[in-house]
């Protein structure tokens, strides 16, 4: 399916480039392709009666669902809905352990699927397991978040937390994880099954970079804590493996100390050969921004305007008269992380950083927010397009790790050519350092 918008990423050092149709980030374990059929060739979802008395003897704490289990036939993307078998919910990663090994056991005859589950974010039907066991990962968040401050300090969570969770349970600790997600209402286990992704990426690598510890059940059912120095191929499987390699039931860490306040901003770019070059000046130096990212605007009209809502032009009476009808532009999005007693040392080390750029003067919008607020800005715009009936429809998403060396060529071609003029969707672009990949 074509998406209906693009995203890119550029970078100095960067041999990649991340390309999203939509405006949030993949996820949820990806266990199993579900390469069944569409709804239309669903003759019965009733299993062999032995493959459901069996799972029925299994001895859990958690519970098997065999009924009212819609919810799981479908996901952000709202494109397939492959209905399951049961879905376990489990309380304990014996649970999932049992499960899965009682599965194993039966062997290939039985054509049964496991797909782990995390918040359902993912965008083509990865999530679910059609005829099959969807394993509910969020029932694993009752446990006890253990926050490591010491020296190279950590976090311990499950599988199945939500980063939200993990940014507010961190923070009374006056740390936070380094890495992140644009969307943060997505599960641990979901984003480092996929690798997690924003603008902090450039300097920190993503969110499977930022990895000390898993533990992980793995195909045959065994409980197997791994890292880079135990069962390190488990571990470097399992980080970014789409969920084929095992399902992750713990996860711990890095942190950083954590910032009360950030700076962002946004300048526009009439020129993509600008804007790259920016990207790549600001994520070649040692002191820079702490967010660095970026997105295309296709023939979007007022849009300065509507950024009036959460920033404050630096000239308004030129961003009053700036036209963006009909044309294509670049957004550099960046952000300063600062605590209150640090402003005027922020504000000189940003204008610094500003006056070597090469952005399109009225276009400067600057606004000040909660470390939290940013964090947690498109949960913001969540719920505003919930309210609208906007956020529960048809996701098409693409995402492109692009070298260096073909992204002009690739922005010519994409963007000027065969989005130009027809786009209306959010396409975001990550400027990715390949050193800081595990």
């Amino acid at each position: 399916m074509v998406s209906k918008s693009p995203s890119l990423y550029y970078y100095q050092y960067i041999t990649f480039l991340l390309i999203k149709i939509f405006i949030l980030t993949h996820l949820i374990f990806i266990h199993k392709a579900n390469s069944c059929c569409n709804n239309s060739t669903i003759t019965s979802l009733i299993p062999p009666n032995e493959i459901l008395s069996s799972l029925q003897t299994l001895s859990l704490e958690g519970n098997l669902s065999l009924k009212n289990n819609e919810n799981t036939a479908k996901d952000f993307g709202n494109i397939y809905h492959f209905p399951p078998l049961a879905v376990l919910h489990p309380k304990t990663v014996s649970d999932i352990s049992k499960t899965i090994k009682h599965v194993y056991d039966i062997g290939s005859a039985s054509k049964l699927k496991i797909a782990a589950r995390g918040h359902g974010h993912s965008l083509q039907g990865q999530s679910q397991a059609y005829g099959g066991l969807v394993i509910s990962m969020e029932s694993l968040q009752g446990g006890e978040m253990k926050v490591h401050a010491e020296e190279f300090p950590y976090v311990d969570v499950f599988g199945g937390e939500l980063w939200i969770n993990i940014l507010h349970g961190t923070l009374k600790h006056g740390l936070a994880p380094k890495s992140w997600t644009d969307y943060l209402h997505l599960s641990v286990g979901g984003t480092l099954s996929n690798g997690g992704i924003s603008g902090q990426a450039f300097r920190h690598g993503p969110q499977i970079s930022n990895i000390f510890q898993l533990e992980v059940v793995t195909g045959k059912g065994e409980v197997i804590t791994c890292s880079k120095d135990q069962n390190a191929d488990l571990f470097h499987g399992v980080l970014g493996g789409l969920g084929q390699f095992g399902i992750i039931t713990r996860a711990r860490i890095s942190l950083e100390p954590a910032p009360k306040m950030v700076k962002w901003i946004r300048v526009l770019y009439s020129q993509f050969s600008l804007f790259a070059k920016d990207q790549k000046y600001l994520i070649s130096l040692e002191n820079t921004f702490d967010y660095i990212e970026g997105f295309v605007i296709i023939n979007r009209s007022g849009i300065l305007n509507s950024w009036r809502l959460s920033f404050s032009p630096k000239d308004p009476l030129q961003a009053s008269q700036f036209n963006s009808d009909g044309r294509i532009f670049y957004c550099l999005e960046i952000a300063k992380y600062f605590n209150p007693n640090e402003t005027e040392l922020m504000n000189q080390s940003v204008d610094h950083l500003l006056s070597r750029l090469s952005y399109i003067p009225p276009t400067l919008f600057l606004s000040e927010v909660t470390y939290v607020e940013f964090l947690d800005r498109v949960h913001a715009s969540e719920k505003k397009l919930r309210a609208k009936g906007l956020w529960e429809v048809p996701h098409p998403w693409l995402n492109l790790l692009i070298p260096k060396s073909d992204i002009h060529d690739f922005a010519e071609e994409v963007f000027d050519k065969i989005l130009n003029g027809i786009n209306n969707g959010p396409i975001l672009i990550y400027p990715l350092n390949q050193t800081r990949y595990i």
